[in-house]
């Protein structure tokens, strides 16, 4: 058996193993922006901002299964490179049917809660219908999302991150033919866009699992058995993984935080606007998180290999390509501000105006949150969830609510855009102290 993460490590290897996860990020978020194109274009503003209120929930969501994929593939990826290969199979087995579980567990209890939560997430009365919609539908299939984002994560461990990307495909077309038949030709709104995006996880889950079931154990190194329920691998798995769910409750937090105060300084389309920079986000920081997350498990197993070589080129590496996108992304985004604007709404509006404006002032975040990102997925991959934890917070949460709550009141509108640049600059600061602390610990440099 071949593991597919022991290779040469040159800058050439690391952006061909890296590429199929980038791409699929890429692939994932434009897939996302079409959701919300069809909602803006058929539905309406109001429906495209129901959906953006909601979100906080979808990402507690992601955020549990993220924490359990990067936390745990950490360890697995580093008990393959230590050659305990059963051991890592059976965590990885017992890991799955953990994240199953707690997919169910939060399908039932947040269907039971669906008012009160949908209310506590900031909705109106003129929005509440736009926003059941949406999460009643998305609620059934959490343990599908669940398990899709999760074996995304551990087919890059395994090392088939090219079959991640045969997912993303697969399932992004699926989601876009569905958008169009259930929104337009059907009518059925927010429910329809709902729909189409969970359904179009259940192919790619049933492949992951054909892989790791069957195909995997003819083939390579990462495949289903005897689980290993050990309660401490699991906490440690959710410890190291914390970060991302810092990081996912963060954005829920943050996102509702710019919903509550865009309503207050300009109403619905302060709201909508503020939606469509957030895809938009999503849309250019997908290649730096994809990329993080793709060269996160080279670095587990060659830490657990000791190959301090290897590290210090997987590192070097890294960063400096980290720093090139960030640039290349600032520069990109200034330039398709109104492209990307046009696409959910007409150029004529009031909402197109917002937006351009804003996104302009909120692209200069662009140049500094790929080394934040880069730098959390270093220490998750060290397994040292408290200090990538630490980063998460501070860059999503730490800086960004004091920043929200004191600089709309001076610069207003301006105030809300600057919160994010202006909480990744702080961040830099932390990001390169943890660098510099903790390089000789785990040999980076």
């Amino acid at each position: 058996m071949s593991v597919g993460l022991d290779k040469k490590i040159s800058l050439k290897s690391i952006i061909i193993f890296t590429l199929p996860t980038m791409s699929t990020m890429i692939f994932l978020s434009l897939y996302t922006i079409v959701d919300g194109v069809f909602i803006s274009r058929y539905v309406g503003a109001q429906a495209l901002s129901a959906t953006n209120i909601v979100y906080p929930v979808i990402n507690l969501v992601l955020g549990v299964s993220i924490m359990m994929s990067t936390g745990g593939s950490a360890i697995v990826a580093m008990l393959l490179g230590e050659k305990r290969e059963k051991k890592a199979r059976s965590i990885f087995t017992s890991l799955t049917i953990v994240v199953f579980f707690i997919g169910i567990l939060i399908s039932v209890f947040c269907n039971l809660f669906i008012k009160n939560i949908i209310y506590l997430a900031g909705s109106t009365e003129d929005l509440y219908f736009y926003c059941y919609d949406y999460l009643s539908i998305t609620l059934y299939f959490v343990p599908v999302a669940i398990l899709k984002t999760y074996f995304d994560y551990f087919l890059v461990t395994a090392g088939r991150p090219e079959l991640g990307l045969l997912n993303g495909i697969i399932g992004g077309i699926t989601n876009m033919i569905l958008d169009y038949i259930f929104i337009v030709p059907l009518k059925l709104g927010v429910k329809g866009a709902a729909l189409a995006t969970q359904m179009g996880m259940i192919i790619p889950v049933l492949i992951s699992l054909s892989y790791f079931i069957y195909f995997s154990r003819k083939r390579g190194v990462l495949y289903f058995q005897k689980p290993i329920f050990q309660l401490n691998t699991i906490i440690r798995a959710c410890v190291n993984g914390s970060s991302e769910m810092v990081t996912q409750i963060s954005t829920g937090i943050t996102t509702y935080l710019f919903n509550i105060k865009m309503l207050q300084y300009i109403g619905v389309d302060g709201v909508g606007a503020i939606t469509i920079v957030l895809y938009a986000q999503f849309l250019l920081t997908s290649i730096v998180l994809g990329f993080s997350s793709g060269i996160a498990p080279l670095i587990s197993y060659n830490y657990g290999k000791n190959d301090k070589g290897n590290l210090k080129k997987l590192v070097k590496y890294g960063y400096s390509i980290i720093i090139l996108f960030c640039f290349f992304v600032f520069c990109l985004s200034e330039v398709i501000a109104p492209f990307i604007t046009i696409i959910f709404t007409d150029k004529t509006s009031t909402l197109y105006d917002i937006t351009v404006v804003g996104f302009r002032i909120f692209a200069i975040s662009f140049l500094f949150d790929g080394f934040n990102i880069f730098s959390s997925a270093l220490f998750t991959a060290f397994a040292n969830g408290k200090i990538s934890a630490f980063i998460s917070f501070m860059r999503s949460l730490g800086f960004f609510v004091p920043i929200i709550l004191i600089l709309p009141l001076f610069l207003k509108v301006v105030g809300i855009w600057l919160v994010v640049p202006i909480s990744e600059v702080c961040t830099i600061f932390i990001s390169i102290y943890c660098y510099k602390t903790f390089k000789k610990q785990y040999g980076y440099e």
